[in-house]
C-alpha cells in the first residue's frame, strides 16, 4: 500500500510539473538524455536541414523578402525553441501559412522596400510578444474553439496567393508592383501577360517535370534540394551556353542574390508608437496562426505517437523562437507540418533533433550561401508553386462544405474575403462568422409543454392531448440560457403565459445550462411579467451550479424557496412531481393527488407513492 501510494504521489507530482510552464525544460532534457537517442537525432537533424534550407528560401520569396530571412529563420528558430520546448515533436522555422501572411499584410499597408525589411524585426517580435502573452492566459486551451472550416479557407485563399504570386516569376513577366490580395495579383498578372520571356519559361517547364518526376518515383528524398541543384546546373552549362552559342548573348534569366553570411549580424527591432500600432493587427493575426498551426501540429502528432504534448510549454518555445528570429533577420517562425512529420519519421528522439538541424542550417548559410546566385528565380517560384497547390486540400474543403450549411458558410466567407482582401482581414472575419453562427445555433432554447401520464411518469404533451392539471403548465426548457438566447426564452415564456386558463407554470430546468446574468435578468422580467397576468412561477430539477447563480443573483429570494425544487438524479421525476404538488396547493387543492413514478430498481418497495 505504501508503494502504490508512493507511486500515485510521483505520478500527480508529475503530472503538475509536465502543466506547469517551464523556462528552461532544455536542462531536464540533457539530464535525462541517453546516448542511444543520439543516432535517430542526428538522422533527423540532418534530413530536417536538408529540407529546411531549400524551404527556408521559398518561403523568403513567398513573403517578398530577401532569401537569406527565410535561411536565418529556419536555423534561428530550429536552434532556440529547442531550449524552451519539452516536446520534440513541433518543429520551428517559415512556414507557408506565415509567408503568405507577411506579404499580405505589408503589401495592404503599401510598405515595401527598405521601409518593409526595417520593420519586419519589430512586427516579429510583436508576434513573439503575443505568443509569449498568450501562453500566460492558457490561450492554447482555446484554440479548440476556432473552426476547422475557418483555417481550411484560410489556408485555400492564401494557397491561391501564393501561386499568382510566383506565377510572374515562373513566366518572367515584368510586373509594375505585387497585389496584396489575389484578385490585385490575378489583374496585374492578366495585364503583364504580353511580356512572357520565353528561355525562364522553357526552365520553369524543365523544372516542373523534374520536380514531378521525382516526387512520383522518389517521394522519400529532399526532390527541392535535388531539383535546386540540377536546375541550376542545366541552367548554368546548357541554356547559357545554347544562348551564347546560337543567339551571341546570355538569356537574361534572373537568378537569386548570393547570400553572405559574414553580414549576419544582431539587429534590434525599432520600437516606435506609430509603427506600433501600424502592425498590431497584423502581428496579431500572424500570432494566432501560428499557434493554430503549431498546436494543431503537436496534437496530430502525440495522437499518432502516444505521447503527450503540453500545449502551453509548446506555446511558450514559439513565442521565444520568433522574439529570437526578430533580433537576428528571421522570418516568424510556426510549426512546420514537413519538417515536424520528417522529423519525426527519420527517428528523432529528443529536442536535439532540432537544434542540430538548426546548427546545420546555420552551417550551410556559410557554406553554401555564396552559391545561392547560380539559382534561377524561376526555378524556385515553380517550386513556391508546387508548394502552393499542395496546400490545397480537397478531401477537407468536400467535407467543410458538404457536412452543414454553417460550415460552408464559414469556409466561403473565409475563403471569399480571402480572394479580396488582406489574409489577416480573412481569418477575423472566418473567426467572425463562425462565431455568429454558433451563437445563432446554441441561442434556440428549445422549450416543450409535459404532463403526467397513466403510469405516472413525465412525458411530452402532444397538442391534442389535455394538461392532467388544467391550470398548470409544466414547460421542459432544453439549451443554453446565457446572454445570446436570454432574450428568445424569455419572448417565448410569454407566449405560453397568454393563454388564459393558465394560472401556474412549472419550468423544468435539468437541461438548461449556462445561466448568466443576462438569463436571469431576462428570467427576473418574466417573473415580473407573469405577476402582472396573475401567473405563478415555480422551478424544478435545478441542478447545483443554477442553483448558485440564482442565490448570488437574488434572483433565489424573489422567486421564493419553497417554489425552487433541487434536481434528483437517483429519480428524475421526483423533483417536478412535488413542484406540481406545490403548484395544486397554490391553486387551493389541498387534497392534490400528485403521482410520483419511482424507478422500481433504486425503490426497494417497486412502488409508486402518493402524496
Amino acid at each position: 500500500m505504501a508503494d502504490l501510494l508512493r507511486h500515485l504521489q510521483s505520478g500527480l507530482s508529475a503530472a503538475r510539473d509536465y502543466n506547469t510552464l517551464n523556462f528552461w525544460p532544455l536542462r531536464r532534457s540533457l539530464k535525462d538524455y541517453q546516448t542511444s537517442y543520439f543516432a535517430g537525432d542526428l538522422r533527423a537533424g540532418l534530413n530536417v536541414a536538408l529540407l529546411a534550407f531549400p524551404q527556408g528560401m521559398a518561403y523568403a520569396l513567398i513573403a517578398g523578402l530577401p532569401i537569406q530571412y527565410g535561411i536565418y529563420g529556419s536555423a534561428i528558430a530550429a536552434m532556440v525553441a529547442p531550449i524552451f520546448a519539452k516536446s520534440h515533436l513541433i518543429t520551428l522555422g517559415p512556414t507557408n501559412a506565415t509567408s503568405v501572411m507577411l506579404l499580405s499584410a505589408f503589401a495592404s499597408l503599401g510598405i515595401v522596400g527598405a521601409e518593409k525589411l526595417g520593420m519586419v524585426p519589430l512586427l516579429i517580435f510583436m508576434v513573439g510578444f503575443f505568443i509569449a502573452l498568450g501562453d500566460y492566459f492558457k490561450v492554447a486551451n482555446l484554440v479548440q474553439y476556432i473552426s476547422r472550416s475557418v483555417i481550411t479557407g484560410y489556408i485555400t485563399a492564401a494557397a491561391l496567393l501564393i501561386i499568382t504570386n510566383q506565377i510572374p516569376k515562373a513566366l518572367g513577366l515584368e510586373m509594375p508592383g505585387k497585389g496584396a490580395t489575389f484578385y490585385e495579383s490575378a489583374m496585374l498578372m492578366c495585364q503583364s501577360i504580353d511580356t512572357v520571356h520565353w528561355a525562364t519559361v522553357g526552365v520553369s517547364v524543365v523544372t516542373a517535370l523534374l520536380f514531378f518526376a521525382l516526387n512520383t518515383k522518389f517521394k522519400s528524398l529532399p526532390n527541392v534540394a535535388i531539383s535546386l541543384l540540377a536546375i541550376s546546373a542545366f541552367t548554368e552549362f546548357v541554356i547559357e551556353k545554347l544562348h551564347i552559342k546560337f543567339l551571341g548573348r546570355e538569356s537574361d534569366i534572373h537568378f537569386l542574390t548570393g547570400i553572405n553570411a559574414a553580414d549576419w549580424s544582431f539587429q534590434a527591432p525599432e520600437f516606435s508608437l506609430s509603427s506600433i500600432q501600424t502592425l498590431a493587427s497584423p502581428a496579431l493575426a500572424i500570432a494566432l496562426l501560428c499557434i493554430l498551426e503549431g498546436i494543431s501540429i503537436g496534437k496530430s502528432l502525440a495522437a499518432k505517437t502516444g505521447a503527450r504534448l503540453d500545449a502551453n510549454q509548446a506555446m511558450f518555445s514559439i513565442g521565444m523562437a520568433n522574439i529570437a528570429c526578430a533580433f537576428f533577420s528571421g522570418m516568424p517562425a510556426s510549426g512546420s507540418l514537413t519538417r515536424s512529420t520528417l522529423s519525426a519519421t527519420s527517428g528523432g528522439r529528443t529536442v536535439l533533433a532540432s537544434y542540430i538541424s538548426g546548427v546545420i542550417v546555420f552551417i550551410g548559410a556559410f557554406a553554401l550561401g555564396p552559391f545561392t546566385e547560380y539559382i534561377p528565380q524561376c526555378t524556385l517560384a515553380v517550386l513556391v508553386i508546387a508548394i502552393g497547390f499542395s496546400l490545397i486540400n480537397k478531401h477537407a474543403i468536400r467535407i467543410v462544405t458538404r457536412t452543414t450549411k454553417s460550415d460552408a458558410a464559414v469556409f466561403l466567407s473565409t475563403f471569399g474575403s480571402g480572394l479580396f482582401m488582406p489574409l489577416d482581414t480573412a481569418i477575423y472575419v472566418g473567426v467572425g462568422t463562425s462565431i455568429v453562427l454558433f451563437l445563432k445555433k446554441v441561442a434556440r432554447p428549445e422549450m416543450v409543454e409535459y404532463t403526467f401520464n397513466e403510469e405516472g411518469q413525465l412525458a411530452e404533451m402532444h397538442q391534442q392531448a389535455q394538461r392532467s392539471v388544467p391550470q398548470v403548465s409544466i414547460v421542459h426548457v432544453e439549451g443554453e440560457l446565457f446572454f445570446g438566447a436570454a432574450d428568445l426564452f424569455r419572448d417565448q415564456m410569454r407566449r405560453i403565459c397568454e393563454e388564459p386558463n393558465l394560472k401556474i407554470v412549472v419550468l423544468k430546468m435539468r437541461n438548461a445550462h449556462n445561466l448568466d446574468a443576462t438569463g436571469v435578468m431576462a428570467l427576473e422580467e418574466l417573473l415580473l411579467y407573469m405577476e402582472e397576468k396573475g401567473r405563478y412561477l415555480i422551478l424544478s430539477e435545478v441542478k447545483a451550479d443554477m442553483l448558485q447563480v440564482l442565490k448570488k443573483s437574488g434572483l433565489y429570494q424573489e422567486i421564493e424557496a419553497r417554489n425552487i425544487f433541487t434536481d434528483e438524479p437517483s429519480n428524475p421525476t421526483m423533483s417536478t412531481a412535488l413542484a406540481l404538488k406545490r403548484a395544486k396547493e397554490h391553486l387551493g387543492d389541498t387534497q392534490a393527488d400528485v403521482s410520483i413514478y419511482v424507478d422500481p430498481v433504486l425503490d426497494k418497495t417497486k412502488q409508486g407513492e402518493r402524496a
